[in-house]
């Protein structure tokens, strides 16, 4: 019964940072467009260096071309209307930037982008499930979703080493584990092959 008070609150506390991935028939984000959904678009855009003003709340040519520039990058029709596929696309990086602040901030650049790419390696293995928000609200997964640290609110740091893994740098060489070797109690993980330190971190299959 905790184990699932506990997916409850996990679930309204990702329903409180806008994490719901918007289904198909909900209303598209375009030119014209104003509201709270457009800030929310604005803030995330801004955060991975896209959207290079003020937030306004209101979808005008800059708006547009952000996305149109984020469409691109991510192999999205590059329409520049926010439809279901860049809202989902936009709730992943979010909910993976969310993991990287809250698991590595203090860390290189280069090691937030290790830990963002451990997720998106344990995303392409049969061993974790196969969606982001899967990984990364499976049981135990992540530290920072056990103790709160997940729900800070990122940095651009962390969104910018989110979108660079995506784009396909790895600095983790393909691990999906990684651990503090000071702070770590599980005796399991030392078990993993370790590939690389990165800072505090190290990174293992």
């Amino acid at each position: 019964m905790k184990f699932v008070k506990k997916i409850f609150c996990l679930g309204i506390f990702a329903l409180s940072f806008g994490f719901a991935i918007q289904p198909a028939n909900a209303a598209q984000l375009s030119y014209g467009s104003t509201g709270k959904q457009v800030i929310h678009t604005q803030t995330i855009l801004k955060q991975l260096g896209y959207f290079n003003t003020e937030v306004t709340g209101y979808y005008g040519p800059i708006t547009e071309n952000a996305v149109k520039r984020f469409q691109q990058d991510f192999n999205i029709e590059s329409l520049g209307i926010v439809g279901p596929k860049t809202s989902k696309k936009l709730t992943e990086i979010e909910m993976m930037a969310h993991v990287v602040y809250g698991e590595a901030r203090g860390e290189s650049y280069e090691g937030q982008v290790a830990v963002a790419a451990v997720i998106l390696n344990r995303l392409q293995s049969e061993e974790f499930p196969d969606t982001i928000s899967g990984v990364i609200f499976q049981r135990n997964a992540f530290t920072a979703v056990q103790d709160g640290q997940f729900y800070l609110i990122p940095d651009s740091s962390a969104y910018q080493a989110v979108r660079d893994s995506l784009l396909g740098w790895d600095p983790s060489q393909g691990a999906v584990f990684y651990y503090n070797p000071r702070l770590a109690t599980d005796q399991w993980i030392f078990s993993r092959q370790a590939i690389k330190q990165i800072g505090n971190h190290t990174f293992a299959m």
